[in-house]
């Protein structure tokens, strides 16, 4: 498989990676026609590496659903506005929404819009009766989109709290040096240490950070951490999240003018069983 270049983000990355939170609480309003136009345009300029066709689709209350119930469980408050993905299901349709929308968020978050992915905490019938989707379309998370409350409500309190959001993994939990049974220091990270940082600050689902990269040489290996037992479902929203992972990845990369490609390599090193191997970045 052949993989595709995807252009620089024009603005600050490490800057929105940082910045960027799950916003859960919103002001009880729409955005702005110009702030709409100017996310939607830009979200028609994206792709991603792997070449597939994501499609985003713009919700809002106040409009097409505005006789619609749109369910998210009470877990977000104010939201009145929502971007719905969509992809085809093949290979690597996973990886190609969490890498392209990702782009999106942080896009977003430049332009203080807050954002928050949600992959189970919505009612898919609800969305679904208000956007267009074929039967064999994926649907795999919706997206709030508006302007964050100063005020966070008691339930986005108890979910950070819960969830731990502003706990990231350690560097020795995720990142390795030849094979697993070495961890990578920053040091030995050389230029891409602030790449993978940007990677290891990447949201997840419950924020289990469900990736890890080996570096061998002048490869960076990405594997996607999970038992072999989880449901379809779950295993999808896992390489999900590798997806956001390798935007933070790459993004950061060509941000500090490095350059490096995707490849499908030969593991010739041991993989833990709950570890399984996606795809390698090579450097160059």
């Amino acid at each position: 498989m052949e993989f595709k270049e995807v252009n620089q983000l024009p603005i600050d990355v490490e800057k929105a990676i940082k910045k960027r939170v799950s916003t859960r609480s919103f002001e009880a309003r729409s955005l702005t026609d110009e702030d709409k136009k100017k996310l939607m345009d830009f979200s028609k300029t994206l792709t991603n590496p792997f070449g597939i066709d994501v499609y985003v689709q713009y919700i809002s209350k106040n409009t097409g659903a505005k006789n619609i119930q749109l369910g998210t469980y009470g877990t977000i408050k104010g939201a009145k506005d929502f971007l719905a993905i969509t992809v085809k299901d093949e290979h690597f349709a996973m990886e190609a929404v969490g890498y392209q929308f990702e782009n999106l968020v942080l896009y977003a978050t430049y332009m203080d819009i807050g954002t928050v992915w949600l992959a189970a905490t919505f009612s898919r019938k609800d969305f679904e009766n208000a956007m267009e989707i074929s039967s064999d379309d994926l649907f795999p998370c919706i997206c709030p989109v508006g302007y964050p409350s100063e005020k966070r409500s008691i339930i986005e309190k108890f979910t950070r709290a819960s969830l731990g959001s502003k706990n990231r993994k350690s560097w020795d939990k995720l990142f390795y040096l030849e094979d697993f049974n070495q961890p990578l220091s920053s040091k030995e990270a050389g230029k891409y240490e602030s790449a993978l940082e940007m990677l290891r600050l990447a949201p997840s689902a419950t924020n289990a950070q469900p990736w890890a990269v080996v570096k061998e040489r002048n490869n960076f290996h990405f594997f996607c951490n999970y038992k072999n037992g989880i449901s379809e479902d779950m295993r999808k929203i896992k390489h999900l999240d590798l997806g956001i992972a390798l935007s933070h990845f790459q993004q950061t990369s060509m941000s500090e003018g490095l350059s490096g490609k995707f490849e499908i390599k030969n593991i010739h090193f041991s993989i833990p069983e709950h570890m399984h191997y996606v795809i390698s970045y090579i450097s160059e």
